[in-house]
C-alpha cells in the first residue's frame, strides 16, 4: 500500500500544471439576458408604535387604501403610529415566468424607527416603462434593532428601517428577451479588451467550427446561434463552458487616497531610474521662563531689596533632524516584485509610496497608468 501511495504521488506530480484559462461564463454576459429593477410604493402595518406617527403622507396613503376597500374615513381620524410608508424594490431575473416568486425589500421613507413585526400590504411593482410586473405582499423580516429611552438615549443595531420579504412578490408579467428571437447571440465582455475578444472568438470557432463567432469590437463578440430554438439552451451550455486565456490586463497602479491602499498590477514595469527617499523633520518648541523681579531701595541706613513683579521671557527652540537619504536604482524592465521589494527596503509608508510612484510617472519611468480613487 505504501508503494502504491508513493506511485500515486509521483503520477500526480507528473501531471501538467493547470493553466490560467477562464470559463467564458466568467468573462462575458449575453446581451439581453439580464435582470430588471422594479420599484413600488406601499404601506407596512402592524408595527409596535414605531411607525410614522402623524405623517400626512402615510395618513393620506392609508385613507386612499381604505377607500378602495369601500370604506369612507377622514385623514384626521387616522393615526400612523403603527404604520409606515415604504419604498419596495426588487430585481426581476431573466426568464422568470408569470406566477413565479421573487424576493422584495422594503425601506422606510418617513419617520418610522423600525419595521420589525410589520406586514407589507399589496404593492404593485413597476418597471422602467411604468408597467406592473409583480405584486408584493407579506411579513417583513428585519435584522436590525432600535431601542430608545425616556431620557433621549438610544441604541441601534444594524438597520431596523429596512426589511425583506423572501418570495414576497408574484410575477404578473414577463419581460421579453431577444434570446429566442435573434439569429445571433452577442457576448459582451465584462472588461473590454481587443486581445481577449479575439481569443474568445478563436476559442468558440475552435469548438464549433470556423466563422461561428466574430469579434465586433473590443467588448462584443457575435456568435451564430442554432436555427432551432430548442437547441439554444444546449448550445449556450457548451458555449459558456469554453475555456479562454484572457489577455494580460493593462498596466495600472490604483491608489485609494482615503485608506492609503496601493494596488500594483502584475504587468507594471519601470525604465531605468534612480530614486532617493529621505525625510526632513523640523521641530519648533515654545517655552516661557519666569524669573522673580526685585526692587532695590537705597537709604541712609543701607540698601533694601523688595520683591517685585515676576518677569516672563520667551524661550524658543528649533531643532532640525534629517534622516539619511536612501537611494535605489531600477534596472530596465523591472517587474512588480522587484519594484515592491525596493520600495519596502527603504521603509516607505503608503504616502511615501504614492509620492515615489507619482515622481516616477512624471519622469516617464513608470510604464503604467496611475489611477487615484
Amino acid at each position: 500500500m505504501r508503494g502504491a501511495g508513493l506511485l500515486l504521488a509521483v503520477l500526480l506530480a507528473l501531471q501538467p500544471a493547470a493553466g490560467f484559462a477562464d470559463r467564458l461564463k466568467d468573462l462575458a454576459t449575453v446581451a439581453g439576458v439580464r435582470s430588471n429593477p422594479l420599484v413600488g410604493y406601499g404601506i407596512v402595518v402592524g408595527l409596535s408604535g414605531t411607525g410614522d406617527g402623524n405623517s400626512q403622507l402615510t395618513q393620506q396613503s392609508m385613507q386612499s387604501l381604505i377607500s378602495r376597500l369601500g370604506l369612507s374615513v377622514e385623514t384626521g381620524d387616522l393615526k400612523a403610529k403603527n404604520a409606515a410608508a415604504v419604498m419596495v424594490t426588487a430585481d426581476l431575473p431573466p426568464f422568470l415566468k408569470t406566477g413565479q416568486r421573487l424576493d422584495v425589500t422594503a425601506s422606510t421613507v418617513g419617520q418610522a424607527k423600525s419595521l420589525k413585526g410589520g406586514t407589507l400590504l399589496m404593492t404593485p411593482l413597476l418597471g422602467a416603462d411604468g408597467e406592473v410586473y409583480a405584486i408584493a405582499q407579506g411579513n417583513l423580516i428585519v435584522g436590525g434593532l432600535g431601542v430608545e429611552g425616556q431620557d433621549g438615549s438610544s441604541l441601534t443595531v444594524n438597520i431596523p428601517t429596512v426589511g425583506r420579504v423572501p418570495g414576497g412578490a408574484n410575477v404578473e408579467k414577463m419581460v421579453d428577451t431577444p434570446f429566442l428571437e435573434s439569429d445571433h447571440l452577442i457576448l459582451n465582455l465584462n472588461r473590454g479588451d481587443f486581445s481577449t475578444a479575439a481569443a474568445v472568438a478563436e476559442g468558440v470557432n475552435r469548438t464549433f467550427g470556423p466563422d461561428v463567432a466574430v469579434a465586433l469590437d473590443g467588448t462584443s463578440i457575435r456568435v451564430r446561434a442554432p436555427a432551432d430554438p430548442a437547441q439554444r439552451v444546449s448550445f449556450m451550455s457548451l458555449l459558456e463552458n469554453i475555456e479562454v486565456d484572457p489577455a494580460p490586463p493593462v498596466a495600472r497602479v490604483v491608489v485609494n487616497s482615503r485608506t492609503g491602499t496601493v494596488v500594483i498590477g502584475g504587468t507594471v514595469k519601470v525604465t531605468p531610474a534612480a530614486v532617493t527617499h529621505g525625510s526632513l523633520t523640523v521641530r519648533v518648541t515654545e517655552d516661557q521662563r519666569v524669573t522673580q523681579g526685585a526692587t532695590v531701595v537705597a537709604g541712609n541706613g543701607g540698601t533694601v531689596v523688595a520683591p517685585g513683579e515676576p518677569v516672563v521671557t520667551q524661550d524658543s527652540g528649533i531643532a532640525v533632524q534629517e534622516d539619511p537619504a536612501k537611494a535605489f536604482v531600477f534596472d530596465p524592465g523591472v517587474s512588480l516584485s522587484s519594484l515592491v521589494d525596493a520600495i519596502n527596503a527603504v521603509g516607505a509608508s503608503p504616502s511615501d509610496l504614492v509620492a515615489i510612484l507619482e515622481a516616477l510617472r512624471e519622469a516617464g519611468a513608470l510604464r503604467a497608468e496611475l489611477v487615484v480613487i
